[in-house]
């Protein structure tokens, strides 16, 4: 028989929803009582359920033995060393080194490097650019470097100013006397991946401690 309207509707308590004969049912086969109802056919008097949601997957994976890993301390590594730039050796003499450093810096350009990459620096007399710029004085001068939107000229005794760019390109353009030398060799750390040094193959060799 189908349920009297005044007769209250069953809820579910805490332990677990009643089984209600259905209509045109008999009492020897309930209807089965795992998942809820479809919005087509609401329980009377409650808003219709949609689908039951899935377990978190914490309850998935959870077992009574496992228990939480304990986090690993935390390591300090020591600072990486930066690899040293690439060197390269462009053979030229020292009337020529500048003319040598101009068409490398020229090739660079060609190739895609960004002006603001590329330091060029000389060991002895000031590139023309330079010695131009500092006919306006010193701060203008400068001030192109910080701005690093260009190619800037420079001094190899002007290095430690200099910021590391990714290119330098380094035309040794006097006698590489030992002050030159030393600043030869300080230079490395003013280029971020790429060094290009003109000049005389031997003494560089030299200045930089490699075989000659």
């Amino acid at each position: 028989m189908p349920l009297i309207p005044e007769e209250p509707q069953i809820s579910e308590s805490a332990q677990g929803p009643r089984v209600i004969p259905a209509a045109g049912r008999t009492a020897s086969t309930p209807r089965p009582v795992p998942g809820p109802r479809s919005a087509a056919t609401p329980r009377p008097g409650s808003p219709g359920r949609g689908p039951a949601r899935p377990a978190p997957p914490a309850q998935r994976t959870h077992t009574a033995s496992a228990s939480p890993a304990a986090p690993a301390p935390a390591v300090r590594k020591a600072p990486e060393e930066r690899p040293a730039a690439q060197f390269q050796l462009i053979p030229a003499s020292a009337d020529g080194a500048i003319d040598a450093a101009e068409e490398t810096v020229d090739l660079l350009l060609d190739s895609g490097r960004s002006p603001g990459d590329i330091l060029v620096l000389t060991t002895g007399e000031q590139h023309p650019w330079a010695a131009h710029e500092l006919s306006f004085g010193e701060t203008t001068y400068w001030a192109q470097h910080d701005a690093g939107d260009d190619v800037f000229f420079a001094r190899t005794a002007n290095a430690e100013r200099c910021a590391s760019r990714s290119v330098v390109v380094v035309a040794v353009n006097s006698a590489l006397d030992e002050a030159a030398a030393r600043a030869l060799s300080d230079v490395r750390e003013r280029a971020g991946g790429l060094l290009i040094v003109c000049g005389d193959p031997k003494k560089i060799n030299s200045a930089l401690g490699a075989a000659a």
